[in-house]
């Protein structure tokens, strides 16, 4: 039997936790059973029961601790550790088919652009039939400065390439915009829709050297020609927009077309979606 769930990856702070804690509150209100995996062996603070703890086999304390690594080797000596027993973790999640699955991942994101650890953990979800899609959260504040906001676009980009998963991609906090939307060269929609990055990048000409003026086009121009990107923004403590990313994500896992028994949920869902009244085009 099919399997679904969600991939929960990002930076450090952008509000993984945060948004399957939510999330948790979310779905149950829409009549799912959900079940919670940590992936993240630095996270031992959890807000949530996890139905399955990484922490409980291996932390990233202690392999700095008797290895004598740093944090960043830990982390990656604790992911390796995790695909070596991926099989048995796809087994307990495969006791639990009438599960929807929330997976909080680290926020390191070399795991998700370049390491083949988590890949090789997602090879092991795939022979149990488990179907996930990818949240990518990011930070809204990253919006503020040309140089960062074109680097998130490249590690979306990068992380949709190499994890092969349907991504949803996240803007995250948009309810501080207002704390720094006077740094916003445009209105939101345009950093949510990716538009055209040369005007981004022109408006900021004076801010950075010729050289580095130039590739920051260049990258541009990459971002542009795969043209995967683009963000729904999100307030994800405010079950509106956790309804709106549900939707997405039930459309790009598949969710909705094998549940299509549960019309009255996704009924729900396209109510509340035609019903927002969230207005992304700040004036700044």
């Amino acid at each position: 039997m099919t399997i679904f769930g969600q991939l929960i990856i990002g930076p450090p702070g952008s509000g993984k936790t945060t948004y399957c804690c939510e999330s948790e509150k979310c779905l149950k209100d829409l009549k799912r059973n959900v079940a919670i995996i940590n992936l993240d062996p630095a996270n031992d603070n959890l807000p949530y029961t996890p139905i399955i703890d990484i922490n409980e086999f291996i932390t990233v304390q202690d392999v700095m601790e008797y290895l004598g690594l740093g944090p960043n080797g830990a982390l990656l000596y604790c992911m390796e550790f995790v695909e070596e027993y991926a099989d048995n973790i796809a087994e307990r999640i495969k006791n639990k088919t009438d599960h929807y699955f929330l997976i909080d991942c680290p926020g390191q994101v070399e795991l998700y652009t370049n390491h083949d650890s988590i890949k090789c953990i997602l090879k092991s979800f795939e022979k149990i039939d488990f179907r996930l899609c990818c949240v990518n959260l990011i930070d809204s504040h990253y919006c503020s400065d040309v140089n960062k906001y074109i680097s998130t676009l490249l590690m979306s980009s990068s992380a949709m390439l190499h994890l092969a998963l349907p991504h949803v991609n996240v803007l995250s906090k948009i309810d501080l915009v207002e704390k720094y939307g006077e740094k916003l060269k445009f209105k939101l929609n345009y950093y949510t829709e990716v538009l055209d990055l040369a005007y981004l990048i022109d408006s900021s000409e004076d801010s950075l050297s010729s050289k580095y003026h130039e590739l920051s086009k260049k990258l541009a121009s990459v971002i542009e020609d795969y043209s995967l990107v683009q963000f729904i923004p999100a307030n994800i403590k405010d079950p509106k927009f956790l309804l709106r990313i549900q939707n997405a994500v039930d459309k790009a896992n598949g969710y909705i077309f094998k549940y299509n028994e549960e019309k009255n949920v996704q009924e729900l869902l396209n109510k509340v979606m035609c019903n927002m009244k969230y207005d992304c085009d700040i004036d700044v």
